[in-house]
């Protein structure tokens, strides 16, 4: 058996299974060594009482009870009580099997994952939903401990099971939408900012969108991006920016109707934007965006796939045709 790290929960686990039990069989008593798999360890705590739970209704304790390793995310019963209420579920049997199974999907990694073993960025989920047949991303922030898109936080980290690795988290990871990284993620601050600049502009209700006009797909720039947007118009803030300006930029980010992610695009490429205008696509060793002005941008980070569209980050903030 491995060698457990003695955080609150796996003295837990170490108390409710026990070294070792021994049974004499008729040939002569065999050592029997009990199983502590991941399916085993949320049983034997009380406050994983709606995770085994979901487990059970989604058959997923099968797969987490056999040989294979993984590596789960495990909110305990106030994380769903709190998902329940947030999302108007009077109790777990009211959320459709197929969104749990995903959303647990989205709680579980292939392989043993250790806590030093992570970095800040993108990873794929085992969960697939949406627009897409491709796994959805998250956001792994590993400044100040462990978060999740944002969301969820590591609350006790490394606990070791025969079949992989749990860490305790203080709240569902539910389905992502466009908005959830571009809020979880530091580097696209400024750029949530000018989403939300005037209480005129819709952008982030549009993209929270999961019928028409979605699927989305956003080419994000950076801050960065921004700064040395500024720079070049000669402006101080953000706030600097003529608001139909402003509006009109981020709408040629996103384009309506379409989940293009990096393998769909091809060189050359005329993209139809939002914002009515379009930019051209150009493959070679990096995928660079030229736009109506000729300035060009790279794509930096590309797939960060969402339930609703994809994300592309940009280095430069692409500017729409001039009327």
């Amino acid at each position: 058996m491995k060698t457990f790290k003695f955080t609150k929960l796996a003295v837990l686990a170490f108390m409710a299974f026990g070294l070792f039990s021994c049974s004499d069989d008729d040939d002569g008593g065999d050592v029997i060594m009990p199983t502590n798999t991941i399916v085993d360890f949320v049983a034997e705590n009380d406050d994983y009482s709606s995770l085994q739970a979901a487990l059970e209704v989604t058959g997923l304790d099968a797969t987490l009870n056999g040989s294979a390793n993984f590596t789960v995310l495990a909110p305990n019963n106030a994380a769903f009580n709190s998902f329940l209420s947030t999302n108007g579920f009077s109790s777990l049997d009211e959320v459709p099997e197929d969104v749990l199974t995903q959303i647990l999907l989205n709680h579980v990694q292939a392989g043993e994952i250790m806590s030093t073993d992570l970095s800040t960025g993108y990873i794929p989920s085992m969960a697939v939903w949406g627009t897409s047949e491709e796994p959805l991303s998250m956001y792994i922030n590993t400044g100040d401990g462990v978060m999740i898109n944002g969301m969820s936080t590591v609350t006790a980290a490394d606990i070791e099971v025969d079949n992989g690795i749990i860490h305790a988290v203080d709240a569902v990871i539910g389905l992502p939408d466009v908005t959830t990284f571009a809020i979880a993620d530091p580097n696209f601050d400024i750029l949530v900012q000018a989403f939300t600049r005037e209480e005129s502009f819709n952008f982030v209700e549009t993209l929270m969108m999961t019928e028409d006009p979605a699927p989305f797909t956003v080419f994000a720039p950076t801050n960065d991006a921004f700064v040395a947007l500024l720079d070049e118009l000669e402006l101080g803030a953000l706030a600097d920016i003529p608001t139909e300006t402003l509006e009109a930029t981020l709408a040629y980010h996103v384009v309506a109707g379409a989940n293009v992610r990096s393998g769909d695009l091809s060189d050359e490429m005329m993209v139809e934007t939002l914002q009515g205008g379009e930019f051209t696509v150009n493959l070679g060793e990096n995928v660079m965006i030229t736009d109506a002005r000729e300035r060009t941008s790279t794509i930096i980070a590309a797939n960060v796939q969402a339930t609703n569209g994809v994300i592309h980050a940009l280095d430069t903030v692409l500017l729409p045709p001039t009327e």
